[in-house]
């Protein structure tokens, strides 16, 4: 493509590949302009294909599944934080509509094959990989990568196919279909939740490598470029606190908290700088004395069950000490990840990627274990096997609750002592759940199929919405998560909406819709229940643009006001406004929904939280004590700002024709 060609595009490619695995075919598809200016792509692609080609009840593992790789309308065309791809697909894990999304390089690489998306059917009789360039598309061997993880997988491809290469892959998780399993690529980043890895597993699909070089063209690259430039400038403001910020200073922010001192959540331009600087582990000690974070099985409080003493052990400067360079995402200023090397300790490992907050908390607070070098040796054993660490932690504290009971006995775990804090148990029964042996293959479908198999009034500590295990912030210090873990298509999820996220994203400045939320997260405002319902799902709709756009939840939280919208006009030459983007975003929205209705699914009674994310009972110390909250006014307060009915889940068809979204109508409303 000519750099003429690279003016003149229009941000998509405007073609998919459909790939039949149990006859090997591959087939493009062409979509027209009209399709991009009502779904737009990413998530919104993904919803489309699937609600039009999977038939309601078929099994998540079998061959009528379909699984989707999809990049953004943003992809590769000069906009800042636009390097994430969605996977989608019917979820294991929820029976329901699943997507997982994912940062990397993956993602603009495929989209340089010229392709927006590539879906997968059928099964493959032997293990395959798919291998692509911007001239051909090819299903190769991959009976000599099966069996291996997902690391050693990337490398021998890209050693295969050059360094330019992306690739991504599934560990022996997903081999195993365990519902737990994500899609490894850059050697650990993985779209995780949601068991979509499962759905790979079963296809016999091993990777999916892309090594395009084709150029994305826009139709105004100039006004993308003074876009970029424009929020560059506003985002390097107060750099040069960066250095002040400390463990020391995050506890204490936290400690504050707790005690009602101090703002629930960091300001915009804080949360940048410490971002930047330690990255996601800056939340490890806040979380733990804030009370945003879970405690042993969700049933601890954290300055008393796991202290500031305990969580500073496993917070940002005691990882950051093993920190060798940073790492960015495509298109990412603040490079909030991180590149480890572990030279002391039981185990050595020359590299990794650093773990994110949710894994320090899921294999740390939330099991009561502060042994550092253990959340290290955990987090490159879930990397490798490719599965999600919220999911295995959450799974590790409910066996060690069982054990704790009674419900698991010696005999259960082949030995193995199951006690709060024991590291040494957490990883060998971390090591059993990854490789199926004994009890992991009980455990490996998460905590709602454990519970279903132990009985033994086991249920009562399988901490799950939907099937899912809910993610490392807790609803009673932020009612706005339940809302995200509950009332979403895809259920237990932190990435969609909470009212730290409204704070920090300052979505009434953005959408017309959302001039008169009141500030949710107040200390006046944050146990209402009365009113929330509206803010939420505004905030939910412009995480659905998002997906769409391939744009980073935390590119919208920095401050900086992100050009979005602005951006994606620069890139198609459309005309739209905030408000038409976001319309867009909830026809994409209710599609997602609307997967779920027609399999049987309605979030208020299928995705109902367990008893512990509301305070059921109610914690007696820390900043949520004595709160429980109202989850069915919250939730009504949900389904009423999206047009939902509370009984049977539907869109009001009035609503449905507004959105346009015919194909609903005529399943749900069938002669209307």
């Amino acid at each position: 493509m000519t750099d003429k060609d690279h003016k003149t595009g229009k941000g998509y490619c405007g073609k998919i590949l459909n790939v039949d695995l149990s006859t090997g075919t591959i087939s493009s598809r062409e979509l027209n302009d009209a399709f991009y200016r009502k779904y737009l792509s990413g998530v919104g692609l993904g919803a489309k294909i699937l609600w039009d080609n999977i038939k309601p009840g078929i099994d998540p593992l079998g061959p009528e599944n379909i699984l989707g790789f999809t990049n953004g309308i943003l992809t590769e065309t000069g906009s800042l934080f636009s390097g994430r791809f969605t996977v989608v697909s019917k979820s294991p894990a929820s029976g329901g509509w699943g997507d997982a999304n994912c940062g990397g390089y993956f993602s603009p690489s495929l989209k340089r094959c010229g392709l927006d998306a590539v879906f997968f059917y059928g099964v493959s009789h032997d293990p395959v990989y798919l291998y692509l360039t911007d001239q051909s598309a090819e299903l190769r061997d991959a009976s000599d990568l099966w069996g291996r993880d997902a690391i050693e997988t990337e490398i021998r491809l890209k050693q295969e196919h050059g360094r330019r290469a992306q690739v991504a892959c599934i560990g022996p998780a997903g081999e195993r279909l365990s519902y737990m399993a994500g899609i490894v690529n850059d050697r650990g980043r993985i779209a995780a939740r949601g068991g979509l890895g499962a759905v790979m597993g079963s296809k016999r699909l091993k990777a999916v490598v892309a090594a395009g070089r084709k150029k994305v063209g826009v139709v105004d690259s100039e006004k993308i470029g003074e876009l970029r430039k424009a929020f560059r400038k506003r985002i390097d403001r107060f750099k040069f606190m960066e250095g002040s910020l400390g463990d020391g200073v995050l506890g204490l922010t936290g400690r504050l908290t707790r005690i009602g001192l101090v703002y629930p959540r960091q300001p915009a331009d804080l949360w940048r700088l410490i971002l930047s600087k330690f990255g996601t582990p800056s939340l490890t000690a806040l979380s733990a004395e804030s009370g945003d974070s879970p405690i042993k099985n969700w049933g601890g409080i954290g300055y008393r069950d796991f202290p500031l003493k305990q969580s500073q052990k496993i917070g940002a400067e005691s990882v950051l000490k093993y920190q060798e360079k940073k790492y960015g995402c495509h298109s990412c200023p603040i490079r909030c990840g991180g590149i480890m090397q572990i030279t002391e300790g039981p185990n050595i490992i020359e590299e990794m990627h650093k773990p994110e907050y949710e894994t320090i908390c899921a294999f740390g607070s939330l099991l009561l274990n502060d042994d550092l070098y253990s959340i290290f040796r955990l987090n490159d054993l879930v990397n490798r096997a490719g599965m999600d660490s919220i999911s295995c932690g959450g799974t590790v504290a409910f066996a060690i609750e069982c054990f704790e009971n009674g419900i698991l006995t010696l005999k259960d775990t082949d030995g193995l002592e199951l006690r709060w804090g024991k590291a040494d148990a957490i990883i060998k029964l971390t090591e059993m759940i990854i490789n199926r042996k004994g009890l992991g293959d009980i455990l490996a479908d998460g905590v709602k199929r454990a519970a279903e198999r132990i009985g033994q009034g086991s249920k009562a500590f399988a901490v799950h919405c939907g099937g899912v295990e809910a993610a490392m912030h807790d609803p009673r210090f932020d009612p706005g998560f339940i809302f995200s873990y509950c009332c979403e298509p895809t259920p237990g999820r932190h990435t969609i909406s909470s009212y730290q996220f409204l704070d920090l994203q300052h979505i009434e400045k953005k959408f017309s819709r959302a001039k008169k939320i009141p500030a949710l997260s107040t200390r006046k405002e944050r146990y209402r229940y009365d009113n929330k319902g509206e803010g939420i799902a505004v905030n939910s709709l412009y995480k659905t643009l998002l997906d769409c756009a391939g744009v980073c939840l935390f590119g919208t939280q920095i401050g900086g006001d992100i050009p979005i919208c602005e951006w994606m006009n620069a890139a198609t030459g459309w005309d739209l406004s905030n408000d038409d983007y976001l319309v867009i975003a909830e026809r994409v929205h209710h599609l997602r929904h609307a997967f779920n209705i027609r399999e049987g699914i309605n979030p208020i009674r299928d995705f109902r939280p367990h008893k512990r994310l509301y305070g059921d009972p109610p914690l007696p110390k820390g900043p949520a004590r004595k709160v429980t909250l109202d989850f069915d006014m919250l939730a009504r307060s949900y389904y009423e700002a999206m047009h939902w009915d509370l009984n049977t889940g539907k869109t009001d068809i009035e609503h449905l024709k507004e959105l346009e979204l015919e194909e609903v109508v005529k399943t749900f409303y069938p002669g209307e």
